[in-house]
C-alpha cells in the first residue's frame, strides 16, 4: 500500500505542497521574530552631513523616536526661567525623577529643580542656587547642576562664572569653572562650599576657557568625572576626564581629552549597558551653518573601557529631522532609563531659524525623546 501511495502522482503533489507550505511558514515565523527583536540597532548614515570647515560628522545613527515639549520655559516660581529652560541634569531616586535645569530669569541663569512622578509631566518648584556675593566665582553664574549620592550627603558640582553677557539675556561666559555644594536631599537646600574648587580651566590647556562639571562615574578605587571642556580663539570643544578619591577635595584632570577637540562637542549623560558590557557617552554636538555656532545635535559615543574613546564609534541620535519641535536647535542631553526604554532629555528652540549671538542660547524648552533598550552596535 505505502509503494502504491509512493506511485499516486496526487499523492506525491501533496507531499510537496506539505512541505513547502511549512517551510514557508518557519520562514516567515522566523522573520516575524527577527523583525520583533527589541532594542534599537545602528543604521548607516547614506550621506553623513558635510559641514563648512570640515569638523567630523557621525557615519551612523541610533536613532531616538522623539515625545516632544515636556516642560516649557516660563513656568518656574518668581519668573526663574521666563527667559528660557535648557542644559537638564535628570535622575530618579526612590520613585520620584528630579530634573535640574538652567533656568535664565532677570536675575540671570540658576540651576533651577523641576520634580516628576513619569519622567513626562514635570512640577516647576524654583531656583536650587542662588547667585554668589560679589567677588565670588559663581556671583553672575550658579547653573547645570550635576548630582552624586554617595550613600550619605548628596555632591552637586555645578557651573560657576563671574561673567556674562550684557542684559536681558546675561548668557554665562568664560571662563566656566566647576564648583560644589551639598544637601542632605535632592530637594536641597544646598550649601555651596567655596572652600573646595574641584577644577578649573588652565592656560595652555585643552581645558583653557571651559572646565565644566560632568557625569560621575564611581570606579574601584577613585571617581571619575567626564567633563567639558574647551579652549578660546579659537574655541575647540571637547570631553575630558578629572579624577579624584575624596568627592571633598580638588580633582585630577587627565592631560589628554577623550576624543579630539575637532570633535566639537560638549557635556556628558552616561548609560552603562550590563548584558553587553558597554558604556554610552551622549552629548551634543556644535555644528556650524552660515558662519553661525550652534549646537544642533545629540551624539554618543560607546566603548567596553571608560579610559578608551575611538572619535569613530560614535552615532547621530537626534537632530531636526527626527525632532518633532525644534528644526535647528537641539542641545544637552541627559538620559536615564525608564523602564525597557532609556529617556533622553535635551533642550530645543521652536522658533524659526537660528538666533545670532547671545539669543541664539535663550527661550528654549526642554523636550523628551525615547530609545528602545537595548542599543545594539554590533561590534561597531
Amino acid at each position: 500500500m505505502n509503494a502504491m501511495l509512493q506511485r499516486n502522482p496526487l499523492y506525491s503533489l501533496c507531499a510537496i505542497s506539505f512541505v513547502l507550505f511549512f517551510c514557508v511558514d518557519q520562514c516567515a515565523g522566523q522573520a516575524s521574530v527577527a523583525k520583533a527583536k527589541p532594542g534599537t540597532s545602528l543604521d548607516i548614515l547614506s550621506e553623513p552631513f558635510a559641514y563648512p570647515d570640515g569638523r567630523p560628522s557621525a557615519r551612523y545613527r541610533l536613532a531616538a523616536k522623539d515625545h516632544g515639549i515636556v516642560f516649557e520655559h516660563g513656568s518656574g516660581p518668581g519668573g526663574c526661567d521666563s527667559l528660557g529652560a535648557r542644559d537638564i541634569w535628570v535622575w530618579q531616586h526612590k520613585g520620584t525623577y528630579y530634573m535640574h535645569y538652567d533656568g535664565a530669569g532677570a536675575r540671570g541663569w540658576l540651576a533651577c529643580l523641576a520634580t516628576s512622578s513619569n519622567a513626562t509631566s514635570w512640577e516647576a518648584r524654583g531656583p536650587a542656587l542662588n547667585l554668589g556675593a560679589a567677588g565670588r566665582n559663581d556671583a553672575a553664574s550658579a547653573s547645570y547642576g550635576v548630582t552624586f549620592f554617595n550613600g550619605r550627603i548628596w555632591h552637586m558640582f555645578y557651573l560657576g562664572t563671574p561673567n556674562t553677557s550684557p542684559p536681558p539675556d546675561l548668557v554665562p561666559a568664560f571662563p566656566y569653572l566647576t564648583m560644589k555644594a551639598e544637601g542632605a536631599n535632592p530637594y536641597g537646600p544646598w550649601k555651596k562650599r567655596y572652600d573646595i574648587t574641584p577644577f578649573s580651566p588652565r592656560p595652555g590647556t585643552y581645558y583653557s576657557a571651559t572646565a565644566s562639571p560632568g557625569h560621575v562615574i564611581p570606579g574601584r578605587k577613585e571617581f571619575l568625572m567626564f567633563f567639558s571642556a574647551s579652549t578660546d580663539s579659537p574655541i575647540l570643544r571637547t570631553l575630558g576626564i578629572a579624577r579624584t578619591t575624596d568627592l571633598d577635595k580638588r580633582w585630577t584632570i587627565d592631560p589628554r581629552p577623550i576624543v579630539p577637540p575637532a570633535e566639537q562637542v560638549e557635556n556628558t549623560s552616561l548609560y552603562y549597558q550590563e548584558q553587553t558590557r558597554t558604556w554610552f557617552l551622549f552629548t551634543n554636538h556644535v555644528g556650524l551653518k552660515n558662519g553661525l555656532e550652534y549646537t544642533d545635535a545629540i551624539w554618543v559615543y560607546w566603548t567596553e573601557d571608560l579610559e578608551k574613546w575611538n572619535p569613530d564609534h560614535k552615532a547621530l541620535v537626534l537632530d531636526g529631522s527626527n525632532c518633532t519641535w525644534s528644526k535647528e536647535i537641539i542641545g544637552l542631553p541627559s538620559v536615564v532609563r525608564v523602564g525597557d526604554r532609556l529617556a533622553l532629555f535635551y533642550d530645543g528652540y521652536r522658533g524659526k531659524g537660528i538666533p545670532e549671538g547671545a539669543a541664539s542660547h535663550m527661550r528654549r524648552d526642554i523636550g523628551l525623546a525615547w530609545i528602545d533598550l537595548p542599543l545594539i552596535t554590533d561590534g561597531k
